[in-house]
């Protein structure tokens, strides 16, 4: 799959059980909007100075200019979505570290998954 510079993409890791289900219900959402792009496919190696490995330690977002990575990049497609409430919430100032921070735990277990189900045990 080719991706396009200037539009809009959401780098997700298909081989990710919660990832896979947080895109086929916010996949019908995004659909014209941004595209959907499974990094854990073989013959993916990065986009635009992104490394796989890169990629699958956090979330990216190609947002047409530039990447989005971690929170930045989840609030960025869950708006693009027309998700409003949670976003707003966790982009509060005083909030947003706290979510930053969760959201970096999880993505450091989530790494150390073996079984492909991203359960964080």
């Amino acid at each position: 799959m080719s991706v396009s510079q200037n539009q809009a993409a959401l780098f997700f890791d298909g081989s990710c059980k919660l990832c896979r289900h947080e895109i086929n219900w916010l996949g019908p959402k995004l659909k014209g909007k941004m595209q959907l792009v499974d990094i854990s496919q073989p013959d993916f190696t990065g986009f635009n100075g992104a490394s796989k490995m890169q990629m699958m330690q956090q979330i990216h977002v190609w947002d047409g200019q530039q990447f989005q990575i971690g929170l930045t990049a989840t609030l960025f497609y869950w708006r693009l979505a027309g998700l409003r409430l949670l976003p707003a919430i966790l982009a509060f100032p005083l909030i947003r570290p706290i979510a930053n921070w969760a959201y970096q735990y999880w993505a450091r277990k989530r790494l150390k998954c073996t079984d492909g189900q991203c359960e964080i045990k």
